[in-house]
């Protein structure tokens, strides 16, 4: 039976699917699958139908309506393109449906902007002239390329302010699913902690959905009431950032700024934005250049922290962007080993560095992260 544990958003847990397929990481994050594939054929924008898929409502405020911005974009890049778009697609025969239907309907290029594994890629297989793109894709095709960002990298960045602004040293997490982008998540907040708190802790609870208000709202208040003073996580809305302004603690959030929901608590937010990489690719499908690739958005250029939060003290605000800095302009990685996971297993030998493919992969808790490991 089909679980979205197994097959969710920024998450496959089939880890080997792309180095399977001979993937390539350079060292800005693109990376490029082995393919022979030949260009599709271009199209005059006026002809062309841009298709995307979300998991989520666009109003959502967070994922689903970041890639609703990236859509715009497009419209605003290609005046006469038609698009159109269905949201809150279960992952069930329905998403299999809802693509064959983009098909049907002359989509030349369709966007999934979350993973939807075989429902997607059976529809893919069957219309070799169509464009697909799946985020946190892992199998990529001749006509299927996959997207997603380097998180991680702001991620880390955000945990030294957190630890920084802990009075406890226990920060809380709220998870959608134990997938790589929570195991990433949380493992660069803490490992970000750290570096100020060495003793800081995070814990962890998965609720079992990218968007639900109310389970979120429960999880941050029993963070919380465990002794948490600030919080972080992957939802899709404001739900413990509210919580957390209500209890006069922190937040660090993610998608998009939501400090309105909670001003004093906002810390700031890994910060995601498709606009760019959305409009190239519709350019390229329609000069009949595009095949497909296989992107990690990186730091600065699709991924970064939001504007610090207005409480957060200026001495802290600049050692966390030392870091981002040293991310930015000396491709320093703070990934080195020795990493130990959470049952005191040396899983990063001293001295070597995650690569990029291992952070995307990620898929266990490091020294201090408890609630994600049985």
């Amino acid at each position: 039976m089909f679980s979205t544990k197994d097959l969710s958003r920024r998450g496959f847990l089939n880890m080997g699917a792309m180095a399977g397929a001979g993937a390539l990481l350079s060292g800005t994050g693109l990376i490029r699958p082995a393919s022979a594939a030949s260009p599709l054929a271009p199209i005059a924008a006026e002809d062309a139908l841009i298709a995307f898929g979300h998991t989520g409502p666009t109003s959502d405020e967070g994922w689903t309506w970041a890639h609703d911005q990236g859509m715009k974009a497009v419209e605003a890049a290609f005046p006469g393109i038609k698009t159109t778009f269905v949201e809150s697609i279960p992952y069930s025969a329905d998403a299999t449906r809802i693509f064959r239907q983009f098909v049907s309907e002359g989509a030349n290029m369709v966007f999934a902007t979350s993973s939807y594994g075989d429902f997607l890629y059976d529809v893919a297989k069957r219309a070799p002239d169509v464009a697909f793109y799946e985020c946190d894709g892992r199998a990529p095709l001749d006509n299927l390329g996959n997207y997603y960002v380097q998180h991680w990298y702001p991620s880390y960045v955000a945990g030294i302010a957190a630890g920084a602004m802990s009075a406890s040293g226990k920060l809380g997490y709220i998870g959608s699913f134990p997938v790589p982008s929570v195991y990433s998540g949380t493992n660069a907040f803490l490992m970000g902690a750290r570096t100020v708190n060495p003793e800081a802790t995070l814990q962890t609870i998965i609720i079992n959905s990218w968007f639900d208000p109310q389970a979120a709202t429960q999880a941050g208040t029993a963070l919380l009431d465990n002794g948490c003073d600030v919080l972080f996580g992957i939802m899709d809305e404001a739900g413990y950032l509210q919580v957390a302004q209500e209890r006069g603690a922190k937040a660090v959030m993610w998608n998009t700024d939501l400090r309105r929901y909670g001003p004093d608590a906002y810390i700031t937010s890994v910060m995601v934005d498709f606009k760019a990489f959305y409009v190239e690719q519709v350019r390229r499908r329609l000069e009949g250049t595009w095949t497909p690739t296989a992107d990690l958005l990186p730091l600065s250029g699709g991924v970064d922290r939001d504007a610090w939060g207005a409480t957060v003290p200026a001495e802290v605000a600049a050692k966390a962007d030392m870091a981002r800095t040293k991310m930015l302009t000396e491709g320093w990685n703070p990934f080195v080993g020795e990493i130990k996971d959470s049952k005191g297993n040396v899983k990063v030998a001293a001295g070597q560095a995650m690569t990029e493919q291992e952070l995307y992969h990620w898929n266990w808790s490091v020294e201090g992260v408890f609630g994600l490991d049985s």
